[in-house]
């Protein structure tokens, strides 16, 4: 009888191989899941001590691609996490399963990293690992989903999820910048009309103004500095700003920037609830994935903090999981928290005493996903006329910096008459 080398990934997530003694290659795929493995390789072998031909190359492979990746469409990253669960329903091998999407996926860079992670694997990396040398692709999200799935033994409700949760935020995002093209189109023109106005139509009038000696209002003053500043310190300008550009990107690089520029944003008028209600949906659709998996809350918390896509919020889950390995229940730190809306905590309360915490997290986020889109369609509502106020405010400013001064220039020449 033949021996086949695996490698599998055991029910708590992570990695072992060995040999099997078996009639086929299906047989020994039976017989490790059996044994509560899922193989992600296997190969028949000359002996029982593992000992075959062939090299790896891994590493060869991963330096030779993973140099200059960009992220991928949505669309192929969602067609990718269907046919990768489809397969493994099937009963499929993870690493069988990649040699069939790499022959199948056409986007060349999503094809580079899956034999990446293919190689990986073969040398003995567990896919949640191998798919995170690749967070240009699969973000962190999707890897720590991944992970979530080996922990619990559930990697094909994982990534049944994680196609919702890619499509969904996909069509978010795409909502949201439907609705922004409306206030971005105004803004701009606010910014054309600025510099128009500024550069090239109140100049025409400063030497009219100047020749008859009329006493200038403050708004012309005002505009008239402006001018002077742009037209004579222009340069110091760009280098301020570029300057500034510099230091502020480099904080935001810093885990206090992120925290800082991630908390601004859930504080912006208007938009900040937005992201706000996306961060709870996420957060309520992940937990309930995580406790229907069997995963304890501790370390749950660890997952969502990778997860939460907010720096933010996840600053509160560190502070959270300190509080529960102190013995406390979930909803009492969660009211100490500003990021959780009081209806999270309420419904993660009555969760809490009723005993169904997974139903009312998928209640909440059935919630959230819906106040997500009224928020994106009544953020487009509103940020429209506040615009067309400030361009109008803009114009208005400009038109009496102007016709102020004509005003006073013909009353002049009324009293001379």
């Amino acid at each position: 009888m033949p021996y086949y080398k695996y490698q599998a990934i055991t029910a708590s997530g992570g990695s072992t191989s060995g040999v099997v003694e078996a009639q086929s290659v299906e047989a020994a795929q039976d017989s490790l899941a059996s044994r509560g493995l899922m193989p992600t390789s296997v190969s028949e072998t000359s002996g029982p001590d593992g000992s075959s031909g062939g090299s790896g190359g891994g590493e060869g492979i991963l330096a030779q691609f993973s140099l200059g990746m960009q992220k991928i469409k949505p669309q192929d990253l969602i067609l990718f996490t269907k046919q990768f669960k489809t397969m493994l329903n099937a009963g499929i091998p993870v690493l069988q399963s990649l040699d069939v999407l790499e022959a199948q996926t056409e986007n060349p860079k999503l094809r580079a990293a899956i034999v990446s992670i293919a190689a990986d694997i073969k040398s003995g990396t567990t896919l949640s690992k191998a798919f995170s040398k690749h967070q240009n692709i699969f973000s962190e999200l999707y890897c720590n989903m991944i992970r979530a799935g080996e922990i619990s033994g559930t990697l094909t409700e994982v990534l049944e999820r994680l196609i919702y949760i890619v499509d969904h935020e996909f069509k978010v995002k795409k909502d949201i910048k439907s609705a922004m093209t409306y206030p971005m189109v105004v803004l701009t023109a606010l910014v054309i009309a600025f510099f128009v106005l500024i550069l090239f139509v109140l100049p025409q009038f400063v030497t009219m103004f100047a020749k008859t000696g009329t006493a200038l209002p403050l708004p012309t003053r005002i505009c008239l500095g402006i001018y002077d500043v742009l037209i004579h310190y222009w340069h110091l300008g760009l280098v301020l700003l570029g300057g500034a550009l510099f230091l502020i990107t480099a904080y935001f690089r810093t885990e206090g920037g992120k925290i800082f520029r991630d908390g601004l944003f859930l504080r912006v008028p208007i938009i900040g609830s937005v992201f706000k209600k996306a961060a709870m949906a996420r957060f309520a659709s992940i937990f309930a994935i995580l406790q229907a998996s069997g995963i304890t809350v501790l370390e749950s918390m660890d997952i969502l903090e990778g997860t939460i896509g907010n720096h933010y919020i996840a600053r509160d889950f560190r502070n959270l999981r300190q509080q529960l390995e102190q013995g406390r229940g979930l909803s009492g730190p969660l009211r100490s928290c500003p990021s959780f809306t009081p209806m999270m905590v309420s419904m993660i309360n009555i969760g809490e005493e009723t005993g169904n915490m997974e139903e009312m997290l998928k209640e909440a986020a059935r919630h959230y996903d819906y106040e997500v889109e009224y928020a994106v369609s009544k953020m487009s509502e509103l940020l429209g006329p506040i615009l067309v106020a400030g361009l109008t405010g803009v114009v208005g400013f400009f038109a009496l910096a102007i016709f102020l001064p004509l005003v006073g220039i013909m009353q002049n020449a009324m009293k001379g008459l």
